[in-house]
């Protein structure tokens, strides 16, 4: 199962929305990948490295690779963290024990 998105995080898929996305990716049993839409140079969603090492921009579409059992459920949710704005305020004061 193929599904291309617009990552809409305004910083694109920087530490925070990519560790979301690689975190999530390893508790599915299939396989997930991921690649910029254009050049569909695939790699594996559950490695932070490799995702962020893709630079995706936001407003850059990428697609999503995913094949295994619970597939259908996975894309749903990984679209879901591409296509969610990241809170400003928590990019602000990232640290919960941060009074500022």
């Amino acid at each position: 199962m193929e599904r291309t998105v617009t990552v809409v995080p305004s910083d694109g898929l920087h530490a925070r929305p990519a560790a979301t996305l690689t975190s999530t990716a390893s508790g599915y049993e299939a396989d997930v990948t991921i690649a910029r839409a254009e050049d569909g140079e695939f790699v594996p969603a559950n490695s932070m490295l490799a995702v962020t090492g893709l630079n995706i921009r936001h407003g850059e579409d990428v697609t999503l690779r995913v094949e295994g059992p619970d597939e259908a459920t996975a894309v749903d949710t990984l679209e879901e963290i591409l296509t969610t704005p990241v809170d400003d305020a928590d990019e602000t004061n990232a640290d919960p024990n941060d009074d500022d």
